[in-house]
C-alpha cells in the first residue's frame, strides 16, 4: 500500500513538473558561464535553475548558456550584464578586476586559511560591501549576488623541484595572467611570473617557456598538465579561487519582491553548490596526480607562516595601487578575524 502511494505522489510530481514547465514563464533569466558541463560552475547554476524554477512554481524560467554563446571573455560578458543582453555571468576575480579592479582582493595570498574560513566570510558582509561598491561603479547596472567557489585552491605546481620554502621558488618561470597582481606576488616570492594565456599553457610547459604555475589540482589534471612535465604540487593554498557571480540590477530590480527573494534564495543554494563540488572532484583529481608519479607536498605550519611572510608586501602594494584596495582589504581581513574567532569559538565547544 505504501509502495503504491509514493508511487502515485512520484507520478503527479512528475505530471505537475510537467503542467509548470508547459506554461509560459512571467519572467526569463539568461544566465551564462565560460566553462563546460564539468565545471562547478555548471554544477552551481543547474541547482540554481532547479531552485529558482520550482520555488517560483513556474513564474521564472532560467535559460543556461554554457560556453561562449553569449560572450566569452570578461568585460565583454559584464558589458553584456550592463546592457541586459545577459542576465546572469559568473566570473573570476582576474575576468572582472579591468572593471572592479579591487576583487582582485580574493587573490591576496595566504589570508584565508581554509574552506570553514572562507565559506563563512563569502557567505556575510564581505559580499555586501564589494556587492555596493560594483553597484557604484557600475552606475547601479552591475549586482553582485554571490561569491562562490571554482576550482577549489590556488597551489604552487612546477616541472623542476618540490617547493618547500619561499627560497625554492627563487628562478622559477611561473605562469601568471596579465594583471599586476599575480605577478607581484610571484615576484615576491622569487620567481619569474611569465604572462602566458590559458590554451597556450601545455605546450609552455612542454617546451620550458614556463616552468610553473598558480592553479587548482581539478585544473592541473582537468587540462592534463603532468603529460607535459608538471609533477610537483604543493599544497600551499595561497589564495581561493573565488566565483564571482553577477547579474543585471535592471533585471533583478524589475522583478517583485516576492520573486527577488526565491533569486537571492537560489544564489544562496548555488552558493552552496559550489563550496561543496571542488571538495569532492579534487579527492579523485589528487588520486590521480599521486598515481601518476606526481610529488604531492604539504607545508608544515611553520613553512606556510614562512610563505606568508615572504608575500606581505604584496598587501601594501594593493591598498597603495588598486582603487578601491584599502576599502576592500580592510572588509576582507575584519570579516576573516570575525570568522575565525566564531569559528575557534565554536570549535572549542564542540571538543569539551
Amino acid at each position: 500500500m505504501l509502495k503504491g502511494t509514493i508511487k502515485s505522489l512520484t507520478v503527479a510530481a512528475i505530471l505537475a513538473t510537467g503542467a509548470i514547465s508547459a506554461q509560459a514563464a512571467d519572467f526569463t533569466i539568461r544566465a551564462t558561464a565560460n566553462s563546460n558541463e564539468n565545471d562547478e560552475d555548471y554544477d552551481g547554476l543547474i541547482v540554481f535553475k532547479n531552485y529558482v524554477e520550482s520555488a517560483s512554481n513556474g513564474a521564472i524560467e532560467v535559460e543556461l548558456f554554457i560556453g561562449t554563446q553569449l560572450c566569452s571573455k570578461g568585460a565583454e560578458c559584464l558589458q553584456g550584464v550592463a546592457d541586459g543582453s545577459i542576465d546572469v555571468y559568473i566570473s573570476t576575480s582576474g575576468g572582472a578586476a579591468g572593471i572592479f579592479p579591487y576583487v582582485q582582493v580574493l587573490d591576496l595570498p595566504y589570508l584565508m586559511a581554509d574552506d570553514r574560513v572562507a565559506e563563512h566570510v563569502l557567505s556575510g558582509e564581505f559580499t555586501r560591501t564589494v556587492r555596493k561598491m560594483a553597484l557604484e561603479n557600475s552606475g547601479d547596472k552591475i549586482r553582485l549576488m554571490t561569491i562562490g567557489n571554482t576550482g577549489g585552491w590556488r597551489n604552487f605546481a612546477n616541472t623542476k623541484r618540490r617547493v618547500q620554502s619561499p627560497s625554492d621558488m627563487d628562478g622559477l618561470k611561473i605562469r601568471t595572467v596579465v594583471a599586476d597582481l599575480p605577478q607581484e606576488l610571484v615576484r615576491a616570492l622569487g620567481a619569474s611570473p611569465t604572462p602566458i594565456p590559458w590554451p597556450e599553457l601545455f605546450t609552455s610547459f612542454q617546451t620550458g617557456v614556463v616552468e610553473g604555475s598558480k592553479n587548482g589540482i581539478t585544473d592541473i589534471m582537468g587540462m592534463k598538465f603532468p603529460d607535459a612535465g608538471l609533477q610537483y604540487v604543493t599544497l600551499d593554498g595561497h589564495a581561493y579561487m573565488g566565483a564571482l557571480w553577477w547579474m543585471s540590477n535592471d533585471k533583478f530590480m524589475s522583478l517583485p519582491n516576492d520573486m527577488r527573494t526565491i533569486v537571492v534564495d537560489g544564489f544562496a543554494q548555488l552558493q552552496q553548490a559550489t563550496f561543496a563540488s571542488p571538495k569532492r572532484k579534487s579527492i579523485q583529481a589528487y588520486a590521480d596526480f599521486v598515481a601518476g608519479g606526481g610529488d604531492l607536498y604539504v607545508p608544515t605550519p611553520e613553512e606556510k607562516a614562512a610563505f606568508k611572510s615572504a608575500a606581505a608586501p604584496v598587501y601594501d602594494w594593493f591598498k597603495a595601487n588598486v582603487d578601491g584596495g584599502e576599502e576592500v582589504f580592510d572588509a576582507l581581513t575584519s570579516a576573516v578575524a570575525a570568522a575565525e574567532a566564531e569559528l575557534n569559538s565554536g570549535r572549542a565547544s564542540d571538543i569539551n
